[in-house]
């Protein structure tokens, strides 16, 4: 066990390993403190190499005691070397790291959920719980019922129906509450208090937020140890990205990279909600907050984003940059990424390669460097966002003469 305990980000106030996420001092949140001197002791890139194929082979960098029992199948996902949408966007090299096919619920919060479950079993807690603008109620509800824990998720009330039937289908407690995710958040935050359930992303959120390391953690060891020149995130709450940043300094510290890194951070958001990306655009030190979001990637409409000044000190610290894109850019990159990669991701991944191609196009990218997209999430959990978005299919009889039509037609447009 390499965790010390938790320490506040902002006083530097230290906290025993338990359920805590704010300091009552300052009132800043609490990130896992370990014991790095400890871990670069044990931490190999030959142990890694020897383990099986999951997020728990760097075991030493997550924040877990004993055997691990929880999301044994989740995570070490395929980086994708995107050749054809390297082509499209005119760059030399670029990957894809496809959580969409993350097990067992298509998207990356397999990771913290995992993290946050097996830390909730620690802890002795009976029920988990979680406030979630869709993937996140997905994995909670799924990895509660293969662990045996009863589960309580709040959503709101217009998510998507891929999402509310993905996370009915496994018989947990749903919630749905009228109003944005914040609103949610902020009664489920009044619930944590009153009751003793293990919120994931709330009272054991130091602990959640560490599961996104391994996203990161497998790029670098994907891509032959090395860390890629930028990185392109999309960002909701702002922790996922922030974990990036973490990832890469720790890999780092622990020597388990080829050579220094020099990676610029890039962040994503949808125009309709970008409290993080517009901090950054304007070059502001405080994150105003979006009060109605209004936007098709609902999964990233967090008005008042937890970790949103962090994101946006880590993007401008690296040398990266934040910038969003338009309900119809998304589908644009939603098709893109499906027509070059054959990768299917739901709108927010969608964000992230509308975002990447301004990124590239205004020159914040440099072209003769290898990029790599993080996708969050598939596709078949937000196909409301593609009606009326996709060429209609021809309806024939079964006649050659008639697809011999249709195949004129067809080869005239091209």
């Amino acid at each position: 066990m390499f965790v010390k305990g938790l320490k506040c980000r902002e006083c530097g106030k230290e906290y025993p390993d338990s359920p805590l996420y704010v300091c009552d001092y300052c009132f800043g949140p609490l990130e896992v403190d370990y014991d790095y001197d400890k871990i670069k002791k044990e931490i190999t890139k030959e142990k890694i190499k020897s383990r099986d194929a999951n997020m728990w082979r760097y075991q030493e960098l997550l924040p877990i005691k004993g055997e691990i029992k929880i999301g044994k199948n989740v995570g070490y996902t395929p980086l994708v070397k995107a050749d054809n949408l390297a082509k499209a966007l005119g760059v030399k090299e670029m990957y894809v790291k496809n959580d969409a096919v993350n097990f067992p619920t298509l998207s990356f919060k397999d990771r913290v959920v995992s993290v946050a479950i097996a830390k909730a079993r620690e802890f002795g807690f009976k029920t988990v719980a979680c406030a979630s603008t869709g993937n996140l109620a997905n994995s909670v509800a799924a990895l509660a019922a293969s662990s045996g824990y009863e589960s309580f998720v709040f959503i709101p009330a217009n998510l998507e129906t891929g999402k509310v039937l993905g996370t009915l289908i496994y018989d947990t407690n749903l919630v749905k509450i009228n109003g944005s995710y914040d609103k949610v958040n902020r009664l489920c935050t009044e619930i944590a208090g009153k009751h003793s359930w293990a919120f994931v992303n709330i009272n054991l959120r130091p602990y959640y937020a560490e599961g996104s390391k391994s996203l990161t953690f497998e790029m670098l060891e994907q891509l032959g140890f090395k860390a890629p020149d930028n990185v392109v995130v999309p960002m909701a709450g702002g922790s996922l990205i922030t974990k990036v940043g973490k990832a890469i300094d720790e890999f780092d510290y622990c020597g388990l990279l080829n050579e220094k890194p020099h990676t610029r951070i890039f962040g994503a958001q949808a125009t309709g909600c970008n409290p993080i990306t517009s901090t950054v655009k304007e070059k502001r030190e405080f994150i105003k907050p979006v009060r109605t979001p209004d936007t098709i990637a609902k999964s990233l409409a967090i008005g008042n984003p937890a970790d949103g000044y962090y994101a946006s000190d880590l993007m401008n610290k690296t040398g990266g940059y934040g910038e969003d894109a338009t309900d119809e850019e998304i589908i644009e990159g939603m098709k893109l990424l499906a027509a070059t990669e054959g990768i299917f991701t739901e709108t927010a991944g969608g964000v992230t390669v509308a975002v990447a191609k301004k990124l590239i196009e205004k020159g914040y990218i440099n072209k003769n460097e290898t990029t790599v997209l993080a996708i969050t999430g598939n596709g078949l959990k937000t196909l409301e966002a593609l009606n009326g978005k996709l060429k209609e299919a021809p309806v024939i009889e079964a006649n050659l003469d008639e697809f011999e039509g249709v195949l004129s037609k067809i080869k005239r447009k091209k």
